[in-house]
């Protein structure tokens, strides 16, 4: 018997063998246990953000119709969704804010499935995403002022997408920074790898400390 009729032995990879990617098993699948996780994230807050800007569409719809139309979000004089609706800065951009909602976040709904489903996408895509999703946080933020500021009433489903726009925001961010889409330190990168959820809390719990100072006489009376 030849050498060559010997069976080969096919050397066992460890826990620490690269694969053909380039990635350790373990790496590996950490990296896909996270891109679930992340995935659903974007399903959910797309998900918020769509229910939010369908019921503030139809709404809108109801208001045209009827001037004298009360949402059922109207809860008091500061919950006052029908103040909102009316305002000139619900139209921002000549047509009904929640339109832009209706589109913008199915997008992001069929980014989060494809995330779901181990697509793999590329670096210019990702930043696309994300300066969509900072052009949303800005919208959100402007609003927010406007809002507080300006119209002196609060929408409680506004309040939904503005909360499901920020945790996407930073998500997609963090997200980016991790994979190296965006440049960024590494003490930066080992910190949205460990505490991503610190500045979404920061930023919600800073937009939340503002609505209670600004109607701080009537949560308290």
């Amino acid at each position: 018997m030849s050498t060559t009729d010997l069976p080969r032995r096919v050397p066992r990879q460890g826990a620490g063998t690269p694969r053909a990617d380039g990635t350790a098993p373990a790496e590996g699948t950490h990296r896909r246990e996270g891109d679930r996780w992340f995935g659903l994230l974007l399903v959910v807050t797309g998900a918020a953000g769509l229910l939010a800007s369908w019921v503030i569409t139809l709404d809108k719809l109801k208001l045209l119709k009827d001037p004298h139309y009360t949402p059922g979000c109207s809860l008091n004089p500061v919950v006052a969704c029908g103040n909102i609706m009316k305002s000139a800065q619900a139209s921002a951009f000549g047509f009904p804010n929640p339109l832009l909602g209706l589109v913008a976040y199915a997008v992001v709904i069929g980014v989060g499935v494809s995330v779901l489903a181990g697509a793999r996408c590329p670096r210019w895509y990702w930043l696309t995403f994300n300066a969509g999703a900072l052009f949303g946080v800005a919208f959100c933020t402007w609003l927010q002022f406007q809002s507080l500021y300006r119209i002196n009433s609060l929408c409680l489903w506004c309040c939904l997408a503005w909360a499901a726009t920020t945790l996407l925001f930073w998500y997609v961010t963090a997200h980016n920074v991790r994979r190296g889409f965006l440049p960024a330190p590494r003490a930066a990168r080992a910190f949205l790898h460990e505490f991503t959820w610190a500045l979404p809390t920061l930023h919600l719990g800073a937009v939340g400390m503002l609505v209670l100072t600004r109607w701080w006489d009537f949560w308290t009376s």
